[in-house]
């Protein structure tokens, strides 16, 4: 079966499900930043009755409005490959979705010299715990940190095993990138990450081994055969 990637749609799904349809059908995986103005089983529903399944993480972008939250948490949670490991046609495939932010962790010194902050806060109950009351969101996290990154989801992937990271954020090779997802790759006994976010088509190797696909916008990429 296929093993599909794909990059930041941003509204635009046309070059991905013309990709799924030159190929035999198998898994979608999308990397976030669908953004999407309607529900993704509605946009994708070509390729779904084709036999397709769709995975996905979530990005940035899926967390600016309601509709775009909706219209893919709400709409197909069972794709939701976020914080947990899932097994896809014999690929362990984990997946960290989200971004780094100052106001929760942002491991990263972007002058190069300076101290790397601490984490302000661990996990969301933590977080939710010194939120103003009235700033709920659902009964939870506000929708813009949705997305957010806290260290305790990456302490509890890091301790399952998988073949294939895929990440909204970049690691270290890359210039926005950030050295805890090489290591949280390792961790994993992962040999590849694939990446979204930055829009950039790209190959390289970590210092770790570790083989590293960035992704342009609505990019798509089949698994080669010799990563399974």
């Amino acid at each position: 079966m296929t093993i599909l990637f794909a990059g930041d749609p941003h509204r635009n799904f046309t070059p991905i499900i013309r990709a799924c349809a030159a190929l035999p059908a198998g898994t979608l995986i999308l990397l976030g930043d669908l953004d999407s103005q309607r529900p993704i089983t509605e946009a994708f529903a070509a390729i779904l009755r084709a036999g397709w399944k769709i995975h996905w993480v979530l990005g940035n972008h899926d967390c600016e409005t309601e509709t775009a939250y909706d219209n893919l948490v709400g709409d197909h949670p069972g794709g939701n490959l976020g914080f947990r490991v899932t097994e896809i046609d014999g690929v362990r495939v984990a997946g960290l979705p989200g971004v780094f932010k100052p106001s929760i962790w942002y491991p990263r010194s972007d002058d190069g010299g300076s101290p790397i902050d601490a984490p302000r806060y661990r996990n969301r109950e933590s977080f939710l715990a010194a939120l103003p009351k009235g700033r709920e969101w659902r009964g939870g996290l506000p929708l813009w940190h949705r997305d957010s990154i806290f260290p305790d989801d990456v302490v509890r992937l890091a301790k399952q095993n998988f073949d294939v990271l895929v990440t909204h954020e970049a690691p270290s090779c890359h210039r926005h990138g950030f050295t805890v997802i090489d290591q949280l790759a390792a961790s994993g006994g992962a040999t590849l990450i694939v990446h979204g976010h930055h829009h950039d088509s790209y190959s390289a190797k970590l210092p770790n081994g570790i083989a590293v696909r960035g992704l342009g916008l609505a990019e798509p990429w089949p698994l080669p055969s010799d990563r399974r």
